[in-house]
């Protein structure tokens, strides 16, 4: 029989608790199982044909769906019903438990533990483990071991206690006990000792790079599909709760308009429901559910002949959408750039407004996004290192599965918003980038990217985004920055779209949006603050804040060549922001490129200013 452990929001299972990942909650830790046991029939589809042809030139052309995660939509519903359980899989982990009195250390399967709570479902916080024969206290509390082992491979196991203490293989079946030693609780204080043969040994050895001495090789366990294969990594102890545990690979579209018409538009987006449709009597039958769980938007304002028509003109291949598997990006920047941009389609609103007087000689155009909406999908994840260690995808750690077998559906979440589009004069920032003060400063940067590529034994010639990147990108930070100071924004739920190339198409532009699962930025505060006055009080604001930090000199004498790090003039007092609101973690980040500085005057883009 199922039972209800506990809630996350939906968005969580694609940016934190996904397939594979670990759910501290207060009492008990559980591991989100594979999308292969979870119930399709309870997702609801998502319509994004760019994202979904994306996702197939990763995974393979047998997905065909995008499903959202499945939600109990009634909040008030019988909490002893079936609608109540709808929900995820997952799966006590780690299964090693401790007593919180006497120390002992077991396995969940041995036998020593119960769990308890779980028969009342209005009290999901009061399920726990319990010690029933603990020397200290009967019923003692039992909480999950909070050391576990992952690779580099995506693999998961519980910590090899045993081998640990013992030093490898033994015959020994004594009783293990976890105490302190100490005041403090770094793990040098932190033993785990045998009762059966005397032996004992500090976690400390299980951390930094003698680790490898006293662990075993990895055993390809992956807890979230129940399976094993071969693995020859080294073994990596993490916590329990630790945010290199499970690191998320999405891929994430803005819903833009590819097509000419409304109609052409709307078919391509609701093609993987409008595609089963090979007669026009079956036109209405599956229009009614699409308007009856609003899954496609727009589809009303249409009659079902010319809905039928525009499937049969969508199937002879005069209706097909320009995809690009390789380059999400460029599609976006073709539609927000052109001089008639799309103005009314279900998901995207847009209107052009005057640029700032101030800064008219280098801000050519702002688009103001009045509707619009962001699309993300889950394909797999990385353990221990962080998919954006590099932006080359053969040198990334490799990517874990989300289910056995090929998957025919990956879980996706749309959130909707409105946005900021800032086009810059391409003529001005390509002068920008070759004069030699800007070198200079790109020479720092590059000199730090290298050293923390070989430190990662990664090629140090590939993969730098260029100064033009380092510019956008902290212009775009300081902008959210000043954003929530100014109007009282969540700054956490203003993101950013970086739009940065120097080759054959050329990109310069930065796109602010606010993209919230609740109602957070999308009543028109973000609209209003691109309008020509409120914009450049925002802009020479942003900028003024950024001339001095209060970790100055600190921050503008940052060298990344001497700690192998990504960013010069910044950090977190004047130009980092959350790492929901960044899309690469804080790096490539440079104020004296925006603004002069007490260690650079010559190489700011808005010296003039």
């Amino acid at each position: 029989m199922s039972t209800v452990v506990g809630d996350v929001r939906p968005s969580q299972l694609l940016w934190t608790f996904g397939p594979g990942a670990l759910i501290d909650l207060p009492n008990i830790s559980v591991l989100t199982m594979g999308t292969d046991k979870w119930d399709p029939s309870r997702c609801k589809p998502l319509q994004e044909a760019r994202l979904l042809a994306e996702v197939q030139s990763v995974l393979g052309d047998q997905v065909k769906r995008l499903l959202k995660p499945p939600v109990v939509e009634d909040d008030k519903v019988d909490p002893f019903s079936a609608e109540a359980k709808i929900g995820v899989p997952v799966y006590p982990f780690p299964r090693w438990l401790r007593c919180v009195r006497c120390g002992l250390l077991g396995s969940y399967d041995s036998g020593l533990f119960k769990l308890k709570g779980a028969d009342n479902p209005h009290r999901r916080d009061q399920i726990h483990f319990i010690h029933e024969n603990c020397k200290h206290r009967g019923n003692s509390d039992a909480v999950a071991a909070r050391f576990l082992v992952a690779c580099r491979n995506g693999h998961l196991d519980d910590f090899p206690w045993h081998w640990y203490v013992h030093g490898g293989p033994s015959t020994c079946t004594g009783t293990l006990r976890f105490f302190e030693r100490g005041a403090s609780l770094q793990t040098e204080n932190l033993w785990v000792k045998c009762e059966g043969c005397g032996k004992g040994r500090s976690l400390v050895n299980a951390f930094g790079e003698n680790a490898e001495k006293y662990l075993p090789r990895c055993r390809g366990r992956n807890p979230h599909l129940d399976s094993y294969e071969e693995c020859t990594e080294n073994c990596r102890t993490v916590l329990l709760g630790a945010s290199n545990g499970w690191f998320p690979i999405q891929r994430s579209v803005l819903a833009i308009p590819l097509q000419g018409d409304t109609l052409s538009q709307i078919i391509d987006d609701g093609w993987g429901s409008l595609n089963m449709i090979t007669q026009a009597e079956q036109v209405e039958l599956v229009v009614n559910v699409l308007k009856s769980t609003n899954a496609l938007p727009g589809i009303e304002r249409f009659t079902n002949d010319e809905i039928w028509a525009g499937i049969e003109k969508k199937r002879s291949g005069n209706n097909r959408a320009n995809v690009h598997f390789s380059d999400l990006k460029s599609p976006e920047w073709e539609v927000l750039t052109k001089p008639d941009a799309p103005a009314d389609l279900p998901h995207f609103l847009s209107e052009k407004t005057d640029v700032p007087q101030r800064y008219s000689s280098v801000v050519e155009e702002v688009l103001l996004l009045k509707r619009l909406r962001e699309v993300n999908a889950l394909i797999g994840f990385t353990r221990v290192e962080a998919p954006e260690e590099t932006l080359d995808p053969d040198e990334r750690a490799p990517m874990a599965a989300l289910s056995n077998g090929q998957p025919d559906w990956v879980p996706a979440n749309e959130v909707h918003g409105e946005g900021i589009f800032i086009k810059f004069n391409e003529s001005v920032l390509a002068q920008w980038e070759n004069l030699v003060p800007v070198k200079e400063r790109e020479e720092l940067l590059v000199a730090g990217y290298k050293g923390w590529r070989d430190a990662r034994k990664l090629d140090p010639e590939k993969g730098f985004p260029g100064v033009r990147f380092a510019m956008l990108h902290t212009l775009s930070h300081l902008l959210i920055r000043e954003m929530a100071l100014e109007c009282g924004y969540n700054a956490a739920s203003i993101r950013e779209r970086i739009y940065s190339t120097n080759d054959t198409l050329a990109m310069a532009g930065i796109l602010l949006y606010t993209a919230a699962a609740d109602s957070d930025g999308t009543l028109g505060g973000l609209v209003e603050l691109g309008k020509k006055e409120n914009l450049e009080n925002i802009l020479s604001k942003a900028l003024e804040r950024a001339t001095i930090c209060s970790s100055d000199p600190l921050c503008f004498e940052h060298d990344p060549a001497k700690d192998r790090s990504l960013h010069s003039a910044a950090c977190h007092a004047c130009s980092f922001v959350g790492e929901t609101s960044c899309e690469i973690g804080n790096r490539f980040l440079d104020r004296s490129l925006l603004v002069k500085t007490f260690g650079s005057e010559d190489a700011a883009f808005f010296k003039d200013f």
